[in-house]
């Protein structure tokens, strides 16, 4: 049984607030219900950027209803907001909408965490200006495109854990898309080849991140296939 939730992980974090639980039937196509729409927790932002999302620049999220979102941005320095589910599970996801993005570092992608061990994994489906530049471990070719795969080891950062030690990984994908479906145990499983194992799935969220002065604005509809 899953719960209707409503969520926003910004400079500062993640709230969660339950409602009613969704009759068994809806699990067949599962709903969101897992939204990021308020500031708190102490999941901080790793990046040194700064601490507040709003200094300098302005975010607009409209949660909409059920998996609909929508978001603009200007000159904002540091964000991140979407809709999800908690915990994700291993079926395919699905999303459509728009992206646009004309200054800073913008992506659209999934976004989640484990636990046992401690993970916080990424499949990145839309970016700008460019996709990472660090050395890649390996690729998977997964619902039409390919992804090249990054894995690194985060010391004494902020989690869903507290400051802790973890492993962060990202699938990104080499052709940019604003709709599509996304396969998430095609990338688990092309993690676990290369020895980048997860744990018990936690949070997973469609999600677009806005930093360094990021202009733009994101709409999305997503659901499980």
């Amino acid at each position: 049984m899953i719960s209707f939730t409503t969520i926003l992980l910004a400079s500062a974090a993640v709230t969660i607030s339950l409602a009613v639980p969704l009759d068994d039937g809806e699990l067949i196509n599962r709903i969101p219900d897992f939204d990021f729409s308020e500031l708190g927790s102490n999941l901080t932002r790793r990046q040194t950027y700064s601490t507040d999302y709003t200094t300098g620049g302005t975010v607009n999220y409209s949660p909409g209803a059920l998996g609909q979102y929508s978001v603009t941005f200007s000159q904002a320095n540091d964000f991140v907001v979407g809709k999800g589910w908690n915990p994700g599970n291993t079926s395919p996801i699905t999303y459509s909408g728009s992206f646009s993005a004309t200054s800073g570092t913008v992506s659209l992608q999934i976004y989640g965490w484990t636990t046992n061990p401690l993970v916080e994994y990424y499949v990145v489906e839309n970016y700008y200006p460019s996709a990472p530049s660090a050395s890649v471990k390996g690729t998977v070719s997964s619902d039409g495109g390919n992804y090249n795969i990054y894995a690194s080891q985060k010391m004494n950062q902020p989690s869903i854990q507290g400051t802790a030690n973890f492993l962060q990984i990202k699938s990104v994908r080499t052709s940019p898309r604003s709709s599509g479906t996304v396969t998430t145990a095609n990338h688990f499983d092309a993690w676990k080849g290369l020895g980048l194992g997860l744990g018990t799935l936690n949070l997973q969220v469609v999600a677009v991140e806005g930093y360094s002065k990021a202009s733009g604005s994101v709409t999305m509809n997503l659901g499980y296939a």
